[in-house]
């Protein structure tokens, strides 16, 4: 068996969640491979709006095993407040969550870090979702993470303290920046407490030998391709590779094992905090978008960016990720329009550019659009793809032939049932 990967294609809240959650049916296990609390993942079923930000998507469906990767790093407060919200609901937690020993810890300090770094940058700031993601990951590669297996060990307690003094040796150069560390420790210990009452596991063997017997596996990213600490738009981007790439170092199966690798985009685009966006519409036309899709931050709640869809970012996201098939979703947002643009390709001093830039701050860049037919109608209340009107027909081929990737699902609505299939 190979692992099918899917993730986010533009930057972040594409409508990962939805996705996983609808196609949970089909796999044994769902598996996150990189990120942490800065990914907001929403689910909408029976009239309920869930939001998971370290949990697997797949946790609400039985007899499906979810895992936390290696790649992903865990606030232990956040991760409590995450199960004591899906309490309610009777899920057979213990049974259904496994953690990978290998995983990064996020510590009190790690966001102490984050806040005091992000204050120091000024108007240069990167619009960092504050959660201590940046200072765990360059402890991780910097060689003084604390892992999740070190929980269970004697020596748990001097490995923190001494992470610990580090970090406030680091907070003194920030002048003016006060905090009160035991006032975060105490609900970071109880979070301990409880990650120590789930199943951590070697999460590369326990999922290699998951594919040899047979298992189907589907990996869930988090953020967005253009978030990728590489490929991204540095140096506005998270501190874990978001692209097919990282399912291998995130979940430790080779590239061999890489199967279906499905892209999610939104029928326009988004973003958060800083950061270039070629399509980003600072009008009345983005308010529009904002309004109609309810374009706030699911982790933060900032308001987010909009714009059209850019197809030269789009091909660059597929080039990377190696995508075979693509899922659009909030359609149904872009039904107040008559007519709908679509970015084809830059202009830069002058020149055609139809490939994704170095420096897209840097370029002198401007977006050049095609003008497609909108569908102005209601399409929350479609079940079937074949029902669509002809102009979202007309738009989902136009992509589909400028960007070589058949679009497999169309989203209508936030509702899992809210879901098309283009077969």
């Amino acid at each position: 068996m190979k692992v099918d990967v899917l993730l986010g294609l533009q930057w972040g809240d594409e409508g990962k969640g939805k996705i996983v959650d609808v196609l949970t049916p089909q796999y044994d296990i769902i598996a996150r491979f990189q990120g942490g609390p800065n990914a907001g993942h929403t689910l909408e079923f029976e009239g309920i709006k869930h939001v998971l930000h370290t949990i697997p998507s797949g946790i609400f469906r039985k007899d499906v095993i979810n895992l936390v990767g290696n790649g992903v790093v865990i606030d232990p407060v956040i991760f409590q407040k995450e199960l004591e919200k899906l309490a309610p609901f009777n899920l057979d937690i213990k049974s259904r969550l496994l953690i990978s020993k290998k995983a990064h810890l996020i510590l009190p300090t790690h966001r102490l870090l984050d806040a005091a770094s992000e204050t120091a940058k000024g108007k240069n700031k990167i619009g960092s979702t504050l959660k201590g993601i940046g200072p765990t990951y360059m402890d991780k590669t910097g060689r003084n993470g604390l892992r999740v297996g070190d929980i269970f060990t004697a020596q748990f307690k001097e490995k923190y303290d001494a992470l610990v003094e580090k970090h406030v040796g680091i907070l003194k150069h920030y002048e003016g920046f006060e905090y009160d560390l035991a006032e975060l420790e105490g609900p970071w210990m109880e979070g301990i407490e409880t990650l120590r009452e789930l199943t951590a596991v070697d999460s590369e063997h326990y999922l290699n030998h998951a594919l040899k017997s047979g298992k189907k596996v589907l990996a869930e990213g988090a953020q967005g391709t253009m978030l990728d600490i590489d490929f991204g738009t540095y140096p506005f981007v998270t501190s874990s590779n978001t692209v097919t790439a990282g399912t291998c170092t995130g979940l430790g199966v080779a590239p061999t094992k890489i199967g279906r690798v499905i892209g999610i985009f939104k029928a326009y685009c988004t973003r958060v905090g800083s950061g270039p966006f070629p399509t980003e519409l600072e009008d009345a036309t983005g308010e529009a978008i904002r309004a109609e899709g309810r374009e706030f931050g699911a982790t933060t709640g900032r308001p987010r960016r909009c714009g059209w869809i850019d197809l030269p970012q789009m091909k660059y996201a597929i080039m990377v990720n190696g995508v075979t098939e693509l899922s659009m979703m909030k359609a149904d947002v872009l039904s107040i329009f008559d007519t709908i643009q679509v970015c084809t390709h830059y202009l830069i001093d002058g020149n055609k550019v139809e490939d994704f830039p170095f420096d897209v701050d840097g370029a002198n860049l401007t977006p050049v659009y095609e003008e497609l037919e909108g569908w102005n109608c209601d399409l929350t209340q479609l079940d079937d793809y074949s029902k669509a009107p002809q102009a979202l027909k007309n738009y989902v081929t136009y992509l589909e032939e400028k960007l070589e990737v058949p679009i497999t699902v169309v989203s209508v609505g936030p509702d899992r049932k809210q879901t098309l299939n283009n077969n």
